[in-house]
């Protein structure tokens, strides 16, 4: 009996082994548009873009799944058994970077991605007019989408603008592009135009900055210093003529 025990236990280890082999000499992979390794798919703003999953060296009905990011992407019956296609429609910027991955259900290692890389020209967007009072600081902020990244400047009534180290500053990330303007003076009334330049096309946008009159300082000590004195000269005025009032009452 005890010699049984001993051979029956490794008896299963063969048989997954075995299994698992005929597996992976059958070569089961996965294919994306013909690819069957990860990989980047360029497109531009159009109105739609398929992506066609296949099951390869598969010797059963195999089910798959697409996910778009880490959601699920709900498929319809007759579309998922060995091919399964989705569709992007339409393609826009909010695509541009997002992973859409093939899995099979019953072993979801087994998987292929794609990468949208979504080109378009720029998009601008930002306050239009701003109002400062002069001798504040004050700061002009295009926001500025594009693939690829676009090269940017800023013109002042349509001429180019002359940066003073001591008064300008500039910032740039991929998608802000800002002019700061310190201590404003009334030489910085104008139109700055925020323009972006890539080879996919160019944007501007155009930002009135009105420079207003310096407000005077409204001296709040003096004023409650001057209400504090006429109170009391009114408190002290009305204890001194009391007896008069008593009188009249």
């Amino acid at each position: 009996m005890a010699q049984r025990r001993s051979l029956a236990a490794p008896y299963g280890a063969p048989v997954l082994a075995v299994s698992f082999l005929a597996c992976v000499a059958t070569g089961l992979e996965l294919s994306v548009n013909n690819h069957a390794a990860d990989f980047t798919l360029s497109t531009e703003l159009i109105p739609a873009i398929s992506l066609s999953c296949l099951v390869r060296n598969s010797s059963q009905a195999e089910e798959l799944l697409w996910y778009r990011g880490g959601g699920q992407v709900d498929l319809k019956d007759g579309n998922k058994v060995n091919i399964s296609n989705i569709c992007i429609s339409p393609v826009n910027e909010s695509d541009n970077g997002v992973t859409f991955t093939c899995r099979l259900a019953r072993d979801k290692s087994v998987q292929v991605s794609v990468v949208l890389d979504v080109q378009f020209p720029p998009q601008l967007s930002g306050e239009e007019t701003l109002h400062v009072e002069e001798e504040k600081d004050v700061t002009l902020t295009c926001n500025s989408k594009s693939n690829p990244q676009a090269q940017t400047t800023w013109l002042k009534d349509n001429q180019s603008l002359t940066l003073q180290q001591s008064r300008h500053e500039l910032y740039q990330t991929s998608e802000v592009f800002q002019l700061s303007i310190r201590k404003a003076q009334k030489s910085d009334n104008g139109t700055y135009t925020c323009v972006v330049e890539s080879r996919l096309g160019n944007g501007t946008r155009d930002f009135h900055l009105i420079v207003e009159d310096k407000k005077p300082v409204f001296p709040k000590e003096a004023v409650i210093a001057a209400v504090v004195v006429v109170t009391i000269t009114v408190l002290f005025g009305i204890v001194a003529r009391r007896d008069k009032f008593f009188k009249v009452w």
